[in-house]
């Protein structure tokens, strides 16, 4: 009957945004992909684009944090970037200021701080070379060494100098593990250390990003808070060298939450840089785009926008109308202007950008950040109605991928997928099994048959099946994908709870015991309100389902105490919508 089953369910977009807001989520159950998703509020649909990312931490290594007066590289780019920035500064923030203001990097080093930077710059060497086990050979040697001198009593600025550089190492590696515990042994070391201790700041700043990328933002915080008060005990409330530790703080502290503190310290930074270097100056870039990048997360997008602009107009007057980093400015206004519902104009804007960064080989075609903007561009383009000029737009990205990695490059999944997500939008299933099929070719041959990844265009899959009328086809890949789901990430697991509700669905309309059925969904909701919140949207939309098997079963006791929650949750989210 067409009451007894509900279509496959969106619920689980626990990147959901408001009106014409733009979100990147990163799900953290995928390999290498972030989610690119839109939502409007009067749409049914929502429907998800995903774009590629790098994973791998980039650090950059000053030991001298205090000699660098001109630098504003603000530790971000010691942070991992799979972060909820819109846009990595990394790829961003292109300045030459960013960088040491010395041209010799090793001028008014001593000669052990010398070595230092010169074992760190052959680890990292090695590792970008793709040779990782001797460069775990040559951290491994000198963690040796220098456990054997702290055996013997010796914990002094110089050990907690090296612990640092292994631990900056086995960051690049990727063996996170480790550097937790390295963390804990620096720990040790850097408490009993004097302020003055001429190393301290930096590998202060080093523990500090390390955190940040572990996720410990608390740990975070205390390292930069040292960092702070030594800074202001020597240079005063207002200098230079307070820049670095206080956005690395700004940076923790918007990411567990602390919005106003978080702002309060932008807004300190970029007093700071006007006082000293002026209102147009390069280095308020890094400021006014992290404190941009949190007014977005906070919804503050009319805000947002004169950070936003100021970035914009600051690299128009340095570098002109047509260079890349304008471009890049562009995209990031684009966003603000979609989020405040300004579609056409953020349309313009990131068209006009892509052409002035492609006019002025800023970065190559197949540069990420470059594919990322032609994917957010063709999603913007599928919201207004304009599928024809997306499509062409995701195609491209298709294209290019093939031209510059070759037919078989795992990153085509992505691309398969997007233009799967196109297709189904415009209702042409036929095409979207096509290019999923493709799309699990490629991720089968690159990472197995049973690889988490593989689940998503898997899952895909069986919704454009179920819409084709194909129930059971789509019903077995269902069943795959959540058995494949279900041992790589538990079975209380948020992608789990995904594939039991799309399974759901499917199994409702082939006439499952809806008995059966209000067991998996009584899972789903159990997951849903352990990530999402007892009062979240998405666990209103299964309680909805919940109640409908329990009326059919007759269940009256059960269904009456979920019945009141539901109803509560109506209107809470009634009253949303209209305030």
């Amino acid at each position: 009957m067409a009451t007894s089953f509900f279509p496959p369910s969106t619920s689980f977009n626990n990147y959901r945004v408001n009106q014409g807001c733009v979100n990147l989520h990163s799900g953290y159950w995928q390999k290498g992909i972030r989610c690119f998703s839109v939502c409007l509020q009067k749409q049914k649909w929502n429907w998800k684009f995903y774009i590629m990312t790098n994973r791998n931490v980039s650090v950059h290594f000053v030991l001298k944090t205090f000699a660098a007066t001109g630098s504003l590289e603000a530790d971000v780019a010691c942070n991992n970037q799979d972060s909820s920035d819109v846009s990595a500064p990394n790829n961003f923030l292109r300045s030459e200021k960013m960088a040491d203001c010395s041209s010799n990097p090793f001028d008014g080093m001593s000669d052990f701080e010398r070595q230092l930077q010169e074992l760190f710059n052959k680890i990292r060497t090695m590792i970008l070379k793709g040779d990782k086990s001797d460069a775990i050979d040559l951290l491994q040697a000198n963690y040796e060494a220098v456990k054997e001198q702290m055996n013997t009593g010796s914990k002094g600025i110089e050990e907690a100098a090296i612990l640092d550089i292994i631990a900056l190492g086995y960051t690049l590696i990727g063996d996170l593990k480790f550097v937790r515990s390295l963390l804990s042994t620096m720990n040790g070391v850097v408490d009993i250390q004097k302020d003055d201790e001429p190393l301290l700041g930096s590998i202060l700043m080093h523990m500090g990003s390390m955190y940040s990328t572990l996720g410990d933002f608390e740990k975070s915080m205390l390292a930069y808070r040292r960092v702070i008060l030594i800074s202001e005990s020597k240079y005063g409330r207002d200098s230079t060298f307070l820049i670095k530790p206080l956005l690395g703080m700004a940076k923790s502290l918007g990411s567990i939450g602390r919005a106003t503190k978080a702002l309060d310290i932008y807004e300190r930074v970029i007093n700071i840089i006007e006082s000293s270097r002026g209102a147009k100056s390069e280095d308020l870039v890094v400021p006014l785009f992290g404190l941009g990048n949190l007014l977005m997360r906070e919804r503050k997008a009319t805000d947002a926008e004169g950070p936003f602009t100021r970035i914009l107009k600051i690299y128009t007057k340095l570098y002109g109308e047509k260079d890349g980093r304008v471009g890049l400015a562009m995209c990031s206004l684009a966003r603000v202007k979609f989020a405040k519902g300004n579609t056409d104009e953020a349309i313009d804007l990131y068209k006009n950008a892509l052409q002035i960064i492609k006019d002025s080989s800023y970065m190559d075609l197949d540069d990420g950040v470059m594919e990322n903007m032609r994917i957010e561009l063709a999603e913007l383009l599928h919201v207004v109605g304009r599928w024809k000029e997306g499509q062409e737009l995701l195609e491209e990205c298709l294209l290019i991928t093939e031209k510059f990695k070759g037919k078989d490059h795992p990153s085509l999944a992505t691309h398969y997928q997007n233009l799967a997500t196109s297709y189904s939008r415009l209702k042409n299933f036929a095409m979207a099994e096509h290019l999923l099929r493709a799309s699990m070719d490629v991720i089968s041959k690159a990472e197995g048959p049973d690889h988490p990844s593989i689940t998503f265009p898997m899952l895909h899959l069986a919704v454009t099946l179920y819409h084709l009328k194909r129930d059971e086809e789509a019903e077995q890949l269902a069943l795959e994908a959540l058995h494949i789901r279900e041992k790589a990430f538990g079975k209380d697991s948020l992608p789990v709870g995904e594939a039991l509700d799309c399974l759901v669905s499917i199994q409702g309309r082939r006439g499952k015991h809806s008995a059966e059925l209000l067991e998996l969904l009584r899972r789903v909701l159990k997951i849903q309100e352990k990530e999402f919140g007892y009062e979240s949207k998405e666990v209103m939309v299964t309680l909805k389902k919940v109640v409908f098997y329990l009326n059919k079963l007759g269940r009256k006791d059960e269904k009456f105490p979920l019945q009141r929650r539901l109803s509560t949750l109506r209107k809470k989210y009634k009253h949303i919508v209209q305030y």
